[in-house]
Protein backbone atom coordinates (compact mmCIF):
# COMPACT_ATOMS: atom_id res chain seq x y z
CA UNK A 1 0.00 0.00 0.00
CA UNK A 2 1.06 3.62 -0.69
CA UNK A 3 2.83 5.26 2.31
CA UNK A 4 0.43 8.08 2.60
CA UNK A 5 -2.57 8.89 5.30
CA UNK A 6 -4.63 11.37 3.57
CA UNK A 7 -8.48 11.93 2.61
CA UNK A 8 -9.05 14.24 -0.41
CA UNK A 9 -12.73 15.65 -0.98
CA UNK A 10 -13.84 17.36 -4.17
CA UNK A 11 -14.24 20.93 -3.93
CA UNK A 12 -17.49 20.75 -6.35
CA UNK A 13 -19.01 19.00 -3.62
CA UNK A 14 -20.39 22.37 -1.71
CA UNK A 15 -23.03 20.40 0.80
CA UNK A 16 -20.48 20.78 4.32
CA UNK A 17 -22.75 17.77 5.82
CA UNK A 18 -22.29 15.93 2.85
CA UNK A 19 -18.27 16.49 2.99
CA UNK A 20 -18.41 15.40 6.07
CA UNK A 21 -20.47 12.25 5.81
CA UNK A 22 -18.29 10.97 2.95
CA UNK A 23 -15.38 11.91 5.49
CA UNK A 24 -16.41 9.44 8.38
CA UNK A 25 -17.48 6.87 6.06
CA UNK A 26 -14.04 6.51 4.19
CA UNK A 27 -11.96 7.07 7.65
CA UNK A 28 -13.85 4.25 9.04
CA UNK A 29 -13.24 2.01 6.40
CA UNK A 30 -9.83 2.83 4.60
CA UNK A 31 -7.03 0.10 5.82
CA UNK A 32 -4.08 2.30 8.01
CA UNK A 33 -1.72 3.54 5.68
CA UNK A 34 -3.86 4.31 2.76
CA UNK A 35 -5.39 7.89 1.17
CA UNK A 36 -7.94 8.39 -1.11
CA UNK A 37 -9.45 11.06 -3.36
CA UNK A 38 -13.34 11.52 -2.87
CA UNK A 39 -14.76 12.80 -5.82
CA UNK A 40 -17.55 14.45 -6.84
CA UNK A 41 -19.46 10.83 -8.14
CA UNK A 42 -19.22 9.68 -4.53
CA UNK A 43 -21.97 12.24 -3.09
CA UNK A 44 -25.07 10.47 -2.17
CA UNK A 45 -23.13 6.77 -2.40
CA UNK A 46 -23.57 4.40 0.28
CA UNK A 47 -20.96 2.83 2.25
CA UNK A 48 -21.08 -0.13 0.19
CA UNK A 49 -20.55 1.65 -2.65
CA UNK A 50 -17.57 3.44 -1.86
CA UNK A 51 -16.03 0.31 -0.07
CA UNK A 52 -16.44 -1.40 -3.41
CA UNK A 53 -14.40 1.33 -4.88
CA UNK A 54 -12.26 1.36 -2.43
CA UNK A 55 -10.99 -2.41 -2.37
CA UNK A 56 -11.12 -2.35 -6.48
CA UNK A 57 -8.48 0.52 -5.82
CA UNK A 58 -6.93 -1.56 -3.04
CA UNK A 59 -6.45 -4.67 -5.24
CA UNK A 60 -5.39 -2.78 -8.44
CA UNK A 61 -2.73 -1.29 -6.49
CA UNK A 62 -1.34 -4.17 -5.09
CA UNK A 63 -1.27 -6.03 -8.14
CA UNK A 64 1.19 -2.90 -9.17
CA UNK A 65 3.37 -3.63 -6.44
CA UNK A 66 3.56 -7.47 -6.96
CA UNK A 67 4.42 -6.89 -10.61
CA UNK A 68 6.91 -4.15 -9.60
CA UNK A 69 9.15 -6.93 -7.94
CA UNK A 70 12.31 -8.10 -9.89
CA UNK A 71 11.36 -6.00 -12.58
CA UNK A 72 13.78 -3.86 -14.90
CA UNK A 73 13.20 -0.37 -16.73
CA UNK A 74 11.74 0.35 -19.31
CA UNK A 75 8.94 -2.44 -18.50
CA UNK A 76 4.79 -2.22 -17.88
CA UNK A 77 3.28 -2.73 -14.96
CA UNK A 78 0.03 -0.82 -15.55
CA UNK A 79 -2.04 -0.33 -18.17
CA UNK A 80 -5.72 1.41 -18.55
CA UNK A 81 -8.73 -1.03 -18.27
CA UNK A 82 -10.00 -2.36 -21.60
CA UNK A 83 -13.15 -2.50 -22.16
CA UNK A 84 -14.78 -5.59 -20.20
CA UNK A 85 -12.50 -4.38 -17.35
CA UNK A 86 -14.41 -1.05 -17.59
CA UNK A 87 -17.90 -2.39 -17.97
CA UNK A 88 -17.37 -4.45 -15.12
CA UNK A 89 -15.95 -1.53 -12.86
CA UNK A 90 -18.90 0.69 -13.58
CA UNK A 91 -21.82 -1.51 -13.63
CA UNK A 92 -21.52 -4.22 -11.43
CA UNK A 93 -23.41 -3.66 -8.15
CA UNK A 94 -25.38 -6.20 -5.47
CA UNK A 95 -28.49 -5.57 -7.53
CA UNK A 96 -26.55 -7.76 -10.56
CA UNK A 97 -26.59 -11.77 -10.26
CA UNK A 98 -25.30 -13.40 -13.45
CA UNK A 99 -22.94 -12.24 -16.20
CA UNK A 100 -23.45 -14.04 -19.61
CA UNK A 101 -20.14 -13.95 -22.19
CA UNK A 102 -20.04 -15.99 -25.27
CA UNK A 103 -16.40 -16.15 -25.31
CA UNK A 104 -14.34 -18.51 -23.46
CA UNK A 105 -11.28 -15.82 -23.33
CA UNK A 106 -13.70 -13.10 -22.23
CA UNK A 107 -15.02 -15.55 -19.22
CA UNK A 108 -11.58 -16.53 -18.27
CA UNK A 109 -10.74 -12.64 -17.91
CA UNK A 110 -13.84 -11.74 -16.13
CA UNK A 111 -13.51 -14.33 -13.67
CA UNK A 112 -10.37 -13.55 -12.97
CA UNK A 113 -10.87 -9.65 -12.34
CA UNK A 114 -14.14 -10.69 -9.95
CA UNK A 115 -11.50 -13.15 -7.84
CA UNK A 116 -9.09 -10.46 -8.04
CA UNK A 117 -10.72 -6.67 -7.28
CA UNK A 118 -14.43 -8.33 -6.03
CA UNK A 119 -13.52 -11.09 -4.36
CA UNK A 120 -16.90 -10.53 -1.93
CA UNK A 121 -19.55 -10.39 -4.53
CA UNK A 122 -20.92 -13.45 -5.54
CA UNK A 123 -21.98 -13.83 -9.03
CA UNK A 124 -23.10 -16.46 -11.57
CA UNK A 125 -20.73 -16.73 -14.70
CA UNK A 126 -22.40 -18.38 -17.60
CA UNK A 127 -20.22 -19.02 -20.85
CA UNK A 128 -23.08 -18.84 -23.83
CA UNK A 129 -21.45 -21.36 -25.93
CA UNK A 130 -24.59 -22.57 -28.86
CA UNK A 131 -24.95 -21.82 -31.98
CA UNK A 132 -27.57 -18.71 -31.17
CA UNK A 133 -26.02 -15.82 -30.90
CA UNK A 134 -25.72 -14.23 -27.71
CA UNK A 135 -27.46 -11.17 -29.18
CA UNK A 136 -30.41 -13.45 -30.41
CA UNK A 137 -30.78 -14.92 -27.14
CA UNK A 138 -31.12 -12.12 -25.47
CA UNK A 139 -33.06 -9.94 -27.60
CA UNK A 140 -30.26 -7.35 -28.09
CA UNK A 141 -30.92 -6.63 -31.54
CA UNK A 142 -34.36 -5.23 -30.58
CA UNK A 143 -32.61 -2.93 -28.11
CA UNK A 144 -29.99 -1.72 -29.98
CA UNK A 145 -32.71 -0.81 -32.67
CA UNK A 146 -34.17 1.00 -29.80
CA UNK A 147 -31.01 2.31 -28.80
CA UNK A 148 -30.40 4.63 -31.74
CA UNK A 149 -33.98 5.40 -33.28
CA UNK A 150 -35.37 8.46 -33.30
CA UNK A 151 -39.02 6.92 -32.04
CA UNK A 152 -39.64 5.03 -28.74
CA UNK A 153 -43.12 3.91 -28.04
CA UNK A 154 -44.41 3.42 -24.43
CA UNK A 155 -46.44 0.70 -23.13
CA UNK A 156 -50.01 2.90 -22.47
CA UNK A 157 -49.80 3.69 -26.37
CA UNK A 158 -47.97 7.17 -26.40
CA UNK A 159 -44.36 7.70 -27.41
CA UNK A 160 -40.96 9.86 -27.10
CA UNK A 161 -39.04 11.46 -29.69
CA UNK A 162 -35.54 11.75 -29.28
CA UNK A 163 -33.22 14.20 -31.44
CA UNK A 164 -29.30 14.84 -30.39
CA UNK A 165 -27.79 17.34 -32.22
CA UNK A 166 -24.54 19.31 -31.58
CA UNK A 167 -26.01 21.79 -29.10
CA UNK A 168 -28.72 19.84 -26.81
CA UNK A 169 -30.46 17.21 -27.46
CA UNK A 170 -34.54 17.66 -27.19
CA UNK A 171 -37.08 14.67 -26.00
CA UNK A 172 -40.56 15.13 -27.32
CA UNK A 173 -43.71 13.42 -25.41
CA UNK A 174 -46.33 13.01 -27.35
CA UNK A 175 -49.65 10.67 -26.21
CA UNK A 176 -50.11 9.12 -29.86
CA UNK A 177 -52.70 6.27 -29.18
CA UNK A 178 -53.18 6.78 -25.61
CA UNK A 179 -56.64 8.40 -25.31
CA UNK A 180 -57.06 7.42 -21.35
CA UNK A 181 -60.31 6.11 -19.83
CA UNK A 182 -60.88 9.47 -17.95
CA UNK A 183 -60.13 13.06 -18.33
CA UNK A 184 -57.40 14.65 -20.63
CA UNK A 185 -55.86 16.18 -17.61
CA UNK A 186 -55.64 12.50 -15.80
CA UNK A 187 -54.49 11.20 -19.72
CA UNK A 188 -51.90 13.30 -20.53
CA UNK A 189 -50.55 13.30 -16.63
CA UNK A 190 -50.55 9.31 -16.57
CA UNK A 191 -48.48 9.37 -20.21
CA UNK A 192 -45.77 12.19 -19.01
CA UNK A 193 -44.84 9.55 -15.61
CA UNK A 194 -44.45 7.26 -17.80
CA UNK A 195 -42.59 8.99 -19.86
CA UNK A 196 -40.52 10.18 -17.61
CA UNK A 197 -39.32 6.60 -16.64
CA UNK A 198 -38.53 5.84 -20.35
CA UNK A 199 -36.71 9.22 -20.74
CA UNK A 200 -34.26 8.55 -17.68
CA UNK A 201 -33.58 4.76 -18.85
CA UNK A 202 -33.49 6.36 -22.39
CA UNK A 203 -30.08 8.97 -21.27
CA UNK A 204 -28.41 6.50 -19.58
CA UNK A 205 -28.56 3.45 -22.62
CA UNK A 206 -27.67 5.97 -25.30
CA UNK A 207 -25.07 7.62 -22.98
CA UNK A 208 -26.48 10.73 -23.37
CA UNK A 209 -24.75 14.09 -22.23
CA UNK A 210 -25.13 17.69 -21.69
CA UNK A 211 -27.73 20.07 -21.87
CA UNK A 212 -30.79 18.30 -22.50
CA UNK A 213 -35.00 19.40 -23.00
CA UNK A 214 -37.59 17.27 -22.34
CA UNK A 215 -41.30 18.58 -23.68
CA UNK A 216 -43.45 17.04 -21.74
CA UNK A 217 -47.49 17.37 -22.64
CA UNK A 218 -48.67 20.41 -21.21
CA UNK A 219 -50.20 19.82 -17.82
CA UNK A 220 -52.51 22.81 -16.53
CA UNK A 221 -52.44 21.95 -12.66
CA UNK A 222 -49.19 23.12 -10.91
CA UNK A 223 -50.21 19.71 -9.01
CA UNK A 224 -49.38 17.86 -11.57
CA UNK A 225 -46.52 19.54 -12.86
CA UNK A 226 -44.62 19.10 -9.47
CA UNK A 227 -45.65 15.52 -9.65
CA UNK A 228 -44.22 14.92 -12.59
CA UNK A 229 -40.91 17.13 -11.33
CA UNK A 230 -40.49 14.93 -8.50
CA UNK A 231 -41.05 11.60 -10.32
CA UNK A 232 -38.09 12.70 -12.67
CA UNK A 233 -35.86 13.60 -9.77
CA UNK A 234 -36.35 10.54 -8.13
CA UNK A 235 -35.82 8.07 -11.61
CA UNK A 236 -32.65 9.85 -11.72
CA UNK A 237 -31.08 9.19 -8.13
CA UNK A 238 -29.52 6.07 -8.99
CA UNK A 239 -27.81 7.70 -12.50
CA UNK A 240 -24.08 6.97 -11.95
CA UNK A 241 -24.15 10.33 -14.63
CA UNK A 242 -24.21 13.93 -12.51
CA UNK A 243 -27.78 14.98 -13.39
CA UNK A 244 -28.95 19.03 -12.46
CA UNK A 245 -32.66 19.09 -13.44
CA UNK A 246 -34.74 22.42 -13.10
CA UNK A 247 -38.05 23.06 -12.39
CA UNK A 248 -40.73 22.35 -14.85
CA UNK A 249 -42.27 25.55 -16.92
CA UNK A 250 -45.22 26.44 -17.42
CA UNK A 251 -44.97 24.91 -20.76
CA UNK A 252 -43.81 21.81 -19.52
CA UNK A 253 -40.38 22.10 -20.93
CA UNK A 254 -37.78 20.50 -18.34
CA UNK A 255 -34.32 21.60 -19.03
CA UNK A 256 -31.79 19.63 -17.22
CA UNK A 257 -27.89 18.36 -17.60
CA UNK A 258 -26.02 15.31 -17.35
CA UNK A 259 -22.62 14.57 -16.99
CA UNK A 260 -20.86 13.65 -20.29
CA UNK A 261 -18.87 10.40 -19.33
CA UNK A 262 -18.54 8.93 -22.39
CA UNK A 263 -19.52 8.89 -26.32
CA UNK A 264 -23.26 8.48 -27.21
CA UNK A 265 -24.31 4.65 -28.06
CA UNK A 266 -25.59 6.17 -31.23
CA UNK A 267 -22.28 7.74 -32.12
CA UNK A 268 -19.88 4.71 -31.20
CA UNK A 269 -22.62 2.36 -33.15
CA UNK A 270 -23.12 5.00 -36.46
CA UNK A 271 -21.29 6.89 -38.68
CA UNK A 272 -21.85 10.33 -40.65
CA UNK A 273 -24.16 8.46 -44.03
CA UNK A 274 -22.13 9.85 -47.68
CA UNK A 275 -25.44 9.32 -49.07
CA UNK A 276 -26.72 12.70 -47.18
CA UNK A 277 -23.30 14.10 -46.81
CA UNK A 278 -23.69 13.87 -42.83
CA UNK A 279 -26.82 15.02 -42.29
CA UNK A 280 -28.52 11.70 -41.13
CA UNK A 281 -26.20 8.09 -40.30
CA UNK A 282 -26.00 4.39 -41.17
CA UNK A 283 -24.64 2.05 -38.82
CA UNK A 284 -21.23 1.63 -39.91
CA UNK A 285 -19.24 -0.89 -41.43
CA UNK A 286 -18.18 -2.76 -37.64
CA UNK A 287 -21.22 -2.94 -37.04
CA UNK A 288 -22.57 -4.11 -40.23
CA UNK A 289 -19.80 -6.97 -40.05
CA UNK A 290 -20.74 -8.13 -36.52
CA UNK A 291 -24.36 -7.87 -37.62
CA UNK A 292 -23.71 -10.41 -40.68
CA UNK A 293 -21.40 -12.42 -38.37
CA UNK A 294 -24.14 -13.16 -36.24
CA UNK A 295 -26.63 -14.04 -39.55
CA UNK A 296 -23.84 -16.53 -41.11
CA UNK A 297 -24.06 -18.06 -37.47
CA UNK A 298 -28.17 -18.61 -37.37
CA UNK A 299 -28.20 -19.28 -41.49
CA UNK A 300 -25.06 -21.12 -42.63
CA UNK A 301 -25.85 -24.36 -41.06
CA UNK A 302 -28.81 -24.61 -43.15
CA UNK A 303 -27.22 -23.59 -46.43
CA UNK A 304 -26.09 -26.74 -48.90
CA UNK A 305 -22.67 -27.13 -50.22
CA UNK A 306 -19.67 -26.33 -48.15
CA UNK A 307 -19.31 -22.87 -49.78
CA UNK A 308 -21.31 -19.55 -49.11
CA UNK A 309 -21.11 -16.44 -50.32
CA UNK A 310 -21.85 -13.49 -49.08
CA UNK A 311 -22.16 -10.25 -51.09
CA UNK A 312 -21.60 -6.82 -49.41
CA UNK A 313 -21.05 -3.27 -49.90
CA UNK A 314 -17.37 -2.77 -51.48
CA UNK A 315 -16.33 -0.40 -47.68
CA UNK A 316 -17.56 -3.33 -45.69
CA UNK A 317 -16.16 -6.13 -47.77
CA UNK A 318 -12.53 -4.59 -47.65
CA UNK A 319 -12.57 -4.21 -43.93
CA UNK A 320 -14.23 -8.10 -43.82
CA UNK A 321 -10.92 -9.13 -45.53
CA UNK A 322 -8.64 -7.30 -43.59
CA UNK A 323 -9.23 -6.06 -40.03
CA UNK A 324 -12.67 -8.50 -39.09
CA UNK A 325 -10.95 -11.54 -41.43
CA UNK A 326 -10.57 -13.33 -37.76
CA UNK A 327 -14.20 -13.53 -37.83
CA UNK A 328 -14.65 -14.93 -41.12
CA UNK A 329 -12.38 -17.44 -40.87
CA UNK A 330 -13.11 -18.45 -36.93
CA UNK A 331 -16.72 -18.95 -38.94
CA UNK A 332 -15.34 -21.54 -41.75
CA UNK A 333 -13.48 -23.64 -39.26
CA UNK A 334 -16.56 -23.67 -36.62
CA UNK A 335 -18.81 -24.55 -39.70
CA UNK A 336 -16.10 -26.60 -41.65
CA UNK A 337 -17.35 -24.22 -44.48
CA UNK A 338 -15.41 -21.60 -47.30
CA UNK A 339 -16.70 -18.31 -46.94
CA UNK A 340 -16.03 -15.89 -50.33
CA UNK A 341 -16.52 -12.34 -49.89
CA UNK A 342 -17.74 -10.91 -52.98
CA UNK A 343 -17.83 -6.45 -53.28
CA UNK A 344 -21.53 -4.95 -54.83
CA UNK A 345 -20.64 -1.46 -55.52
CA UNK A 346 -24.55 -0.84 -55.84
CA UNK A 347 -25.55 -2.35 -52.60
CA UNK A 348 -26.39 0.09 -50.22
CA UNK A 349 -23.53 -0.14 -47.13
CA UNK A 350 -26.47 -1.40 -44.88
CA UNK A 351 -27.53 -4.37 -47.38
CA UNK A 352 -25.91 -7.55 -47.80
CA UNK A 353 -27.05 -11.15 -49.41
CA UNK A 354 -25.85 -14.95 -48.45
CA UNK A 355 -25.81 -17.41 -51.14
CA UNK A 356 -24.87 -21.27 -50.85
CA UNK A 357 -22.02 -21.56 -53.74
Amino acid sequence: MPTVDHIGISRRIENEEEKERLRAIVESIRPPGSGFIVRTAAEGKSEYDLLADMEFLIGLWEGIVQRKEGKKAPALIHSDLDVTSKVLRDILTEEIDRIVVDKQEEYDKITRFIDTFMPKLKYVIELHDTDEPIFDAFGLEVEIARAIGRKVWLKCGGYIIIEQTEALTAVDVNTGRFVGKHNLEDTILKTNLEALREVAFQLRLRNIGGLIIIDFIDMEKEAHREKVHSALEEVLKNDKARTNILKISELGLVEMTRKRVRESIGRLLCEPCPYCEGKGSIKSRTTMAYEMFRELQRSISTLPGDKITLLVHPDVAALLCDEERGGIEELEERFNKKIQITARPGFHQEQFEILAG
